[in-house]
């Protein structure tokens, strides 16, 4: 399973350009809205579950006075119960937002996705990409003027009439990629690192952004002897992540090593290692705090390479 993905949401991409029938949704008796807080969601544990956490979206009814300004509420879409935003309370203090938060209490997505309903995770996810682009460019990087939301949060357009330049969410492409090696048959290893910013332990593929007028091929060749000093050849396209922290696009591959003396570059990669799919079997979970390495997150296309590696090499 690859989390963020297969969002069930009618995203109205027409319609949400008429402001009109974006104030009609919001009007609607059956609108809900997710509340953000400094890229943080609004959930609740359930009853008698101090460890499960689920989303929560509240009626506009409750919500629409912390509506100050419609600059800071965001349509998301229409699932098959009705209409649902997103509503950034990030400059109101917690003692005004106390009262509207009943049971709930504000969640990094980051640390409980996988834990969420599939559904609930995508649709945090889409709002807190949202929720973060709009609160990032809030002036034009043209002209410098304030910016105005349009399209129910989907562009943002320069006030300066002179200027009146468009602002639309921008995808970052990543690749991401599963190095193999097959040089003994009867023992493929894959190659695994941990990232400076990671937690101790904590094992992941590889992964960097596409350079500009850069195949992504050719990104997974660089990145892997960049970070590495790995050479690959057979590139080959796995699957794709939406990776909303902030506004990326996980883009993943396989490849297969044809050099096999690690050398990490010491800035980005701490530390890289071989390992066999018995090996991976013995590690621990992101966040269990062993003594072991760790697998990568469950939420991330990471965990989905490594995973379809280990059942393809153990079915062997």
């Amino acid at each position: 399973m690859i989390y963020y993905r297969e969002l069930n949401l009618d995203r109205a991409s027409e319609s949400r350009k008429s402001p009109r029938w974006i104030e009609q949704q919001w009007t609607r008796q059956q609108c809900r809205v997710f509340v953000l807080n400094n890229d943080k969601s609004l959930m609740r544990y359930r009853d008698g579950d101090l460890v499960t956490p689920e989303a929560m979206h509240l009626p506009q009814s409750r919500v629409s006075d912390l509506v100050d300004e419609f600059e800071r509420l965001i349509f998301l879409g229409i699932d098959p119960h009705g209409p649902l935003f997103a509503l950034d309370v990030s400059q109101h203090s917690d003692v005004l937002l106390q009262p509207y938060l009943g049971d709930g209490e504000f969640i990094d997505l980051r640390d409980v996705a996988w834990q969420l309903d599939a559904q609930q995770a995508a649709q945090l996810a889409y709002a807190r990409g949202l929720v973060f682009w709009n609160r990032h460019h809030r002036f034009c990087g043209l002209c410098g003027s304030p910016t105005r939301s349009e399209y129910g949060g989907h562009m943002r357009r320069c006030s300066d009439e002179s200027c009146a330049r468009m602002h639309f969410p921008r995808t970052d492409p990543a690749v991401i990629m599963l190095v193999e090696d097959c040089s003994d048959p009867q023992r493929p290893r894959c190659l695994l690192a941990r990232n400076s910013r990671f937690p101790s332990r904590m094992m992941s593929t590889l992964a960097g952004f596409v350079d500009p007028l850069e195949s992504l091929e050719e990104t997974v060749e660089r990145e892997v002897f960049e970070e590495c000093g790995i050479r690959v050849d057979r590139i080959e396209y796995q699957a794709s992540q939406p990776w909303p922290f902030p506004s990326s696009i996980m883009l993943g591959f396989r490849a297969r090593a044809i050099s096999l003396d690690i050398v990490v570059d010491g800035v980005e990669i701490d530390e890289a290692h071989w390992f066999d799919a018995q090996q991976l079997k013995t590690f621990g979970e992101w966040g269990d705090g062993g003594d072991n390495y760790s697998l990568p997150r469950r939420d991330s296309i990471a965990r989905f390479l490594v995973n379809s590696w280990m059942e393809e090499v153990l079915q062997r």
